[in-house]
């Protein structure tokens, strides 16, 4: 009885998967892509890049060519991402280039900043617009934040099949309200969209709005971490890819002009709140609540989108670091590295404790989360080159076209927007707090190190 049971429970124990499985469609890696991107941020960033450029012409271009730059660097990622399949995205690219004394770096800056601090601000966001409608007190903001990173984790840990529906259905409504406004603008208003500005000034000023064109189209790198769990083969995530930065550009571009063509170009320029200010002069002051609602759902959607795919970076983490071994525990049935939405959202929860006590905290997550990521993300680019040259035998499903050309385009814009991320930065101390955490970084993997050697030692 009891051998027969232990066949039984070894028979199961084989049947269950202990890591990422290919259950993912094409349109359902889609709708997380597109989720992470269109954010609350395209609400935020087009009067700002449009004070920036000074004429309407100048705007629609920074606009278009974030979309141009976002394309060259999805095919940049999708050569990566088909040849090397993994739940760790650029953790795995790093550490074949780099090896994984890079990519712990890397996996550490993901964990401490760039994917828990994004989804903190976010949060920050979403808490904004909600205490309008009903406060909870002076950290009413943070409360948000707080209560909607442990939904949603909850909701993730629930299993991945689920998650992914109900991100489908928050993206459904996220992209069809910013195509709602979009189409209203361009169909109903009637203001003149400004003057052209003159030549001399226009490659400057492009170039500082690029730097807040690119951080909306920001996100669609995280299809990567979702390469291993793709049905249709390797070439799945290059049109998950091309599709997801194709519907964001042709939606960034018809919301600006439909805003634009509402507001005015001076108008865009001195509005504070641009989706607002269009609404209501579209459907009167009972725009506003409808605003809120979108602004919600979109925040809603790309801190579901950005828990799901930073989670699976802590579980790549877990399996070479054995000291991190405990991220790696996969729940085959639910199809999701619980362990590590549980850091993650730890770590979040941390970083919303953070902003609430430190004074224009949303701003400060920003500027010390920004930096951080353009390096990594340039250092992704240049492992592409790395790669090409330590493994030219490697079967590659998907080839960039015109290389070197376009990985090198891709890597000479995230070196542009690592310095200016780092020289416009409005407080020092942002700077500082991310070298900072770098540098725990480097400790920790020191540790890491010295204790490897000592069990080697012993053996």
């Amino acid at each position: 009885m009891n051998d027969v049971s232990a066949s039984r429970a070894g028979s199961l124990e084989a049947a269950t998967p202990t890591g990422p499985q290919p259950v993912l469609s094409v349109f359902a890696a889609m709708m997380i892509t597109v989720g992470i991107v269109v954010g609350a941020g395209i609400f935020q960033t087009p009067a700002l890049v449009a004070s920036i450029a000074g004429s309407p012409s100048l705007m629609l271009a920074a606009w278009a060519l974030g979309g141009v730059l976002s394309f060259v660097g999805a095919l940049t990622y999708a050569e990566l991402a088909s040849t090397y399949p993994s739940a760790g995205g650029e953790y795995g690219f790093l550490t074949r280039a780099f090896g994984r004394n890079v990519s712990f770096l890397f996996a550490w800056a993901r964990t401490m900043v760039i994917v828990t601090g994004s989804i903190a601000l976010i949060g920050f966001i979403l808490g904004d617009y909600l205490s309008q409608i009903w406060r909870l007190g002076p950290h009413s903001s943070a409360i948000y934040a707080a209560l909607a990173v442990v939904v949603l984790t909850a909701i993730n840990l629930a299993g991945l099949r689920g998650s992914s529906r109900m991100q489908n259905v928050l993206t459904f409504v996220e992209v069809g309200g910013v195509l709602l406004i979009a189409i209203a603008g361009i169909a109903f208003g009637d203001a003149p969209m400004g003057t052209p500005i003159t030549a001399p000034a226009q490659t400057g000023a492009l170039g500082l709005a690029l730097v807040f064109v690119l951080l909306t189209y920001g996100g669609w790198n995280e299809a990567a971490y979702l390469s291993a769990e793709l049905r249709d083969g390797p070439r799945a995530v290059l049109r998950t890819l091309l599709l997801s930065i194709s519907i964001i550009t042709l939606l960034y571009l018809l919301f600006v002009f439909g805003l634009t063509n509402v507001l005015g170009f001076e108008g865009m320029k001195q509005s504070e709140a641009v989706a607002l200010d269009a609404v209501n002069l579209l459907i009167g002051a009972s725009g506003g609540q409808l605003v809120g609602v979108l602004v919600a759902v979109s925040a809603l959607t790309s801190m579901n989108s950005t828990m799901l795919v930073g989670a699976r970076s802590n579980y790549a983490l877990s399996r070479d670091w054995p000291t991190f071994a405990f991220m790696g525990r996969w729940h085959g049935e639910r199809g999701t590295p619980y362990t590590g939405f549980l850091v993650q959202a730890a770590i979040t929860l941390a970083l919303v404790g953070f902003g609430a006590l430190a004074q224009h905290g949303f701003s400060a997550l920003v500027e010390f989360t920004a930096p951080v990521f353009w390096f990594f993300f340039m250092l992704t680019g240049i492992a592409l080159f790395v790669l090409r040259r330590k493994e030219p035998e490697r079967r590659r499903p998907f080839n960039v076209p015109l290389y070197p050309w376009l990985p090198l385009v891709f890597v000479a814009t995230c070196a542009y927007l690592l310095y200016s991320s780092v020289r416009h930065a409005q407080s020092e101390r942002a700077s500082y707090v991310a070298l900072a955490v770098m540098l725990s970084g480097a400790v920790v993997w020191a540790g890491l190190r010295l204790r490897e050697r000592l069990a080697a030692s012993a053996r």
